[in-house]
């Protein structure tokens, strides 16, 4: 399911599609602003989103076979709710 298709079912319910999608990049860029933020968006009966740091790991350039260091980097973790199915 893309972010189109959202769209294209809550459009069944708003007066439009272009309002649709506006409502659906709100809600996603809503999430977006709240995780930059450190903050957990929490979507009840679904599942929680949060943001956490990598530590400093050792890896490899498999082309050269280099030893370096991989820098720490923000990711985006989800967790499903207990309710979900």
């Amino acid at each position: 399911m893309t972010k189109n298709d959202v769209a294209v079912a809550l459009s069944k319910i708003l007066s439009s599609k272009k309002e649709a999608c506006e409502a659906v990049n709100k809600v996603f860029e809503e999430i977006s602003n709240s995780l930059k933020n450190g903050d957990k968006v929490v979507i009840t009966g679904f599942g929680s989103f949060y943001m956490f740091e990598t530590k400093i790991k050792k890896g490899r350039n498999p082309k050269t076979g280099e030893k370096l260091l991989i820098a720490p980097m923000k990711k985006i973790r989800f967790k499903q709710s207990k309710d979900f199915f």
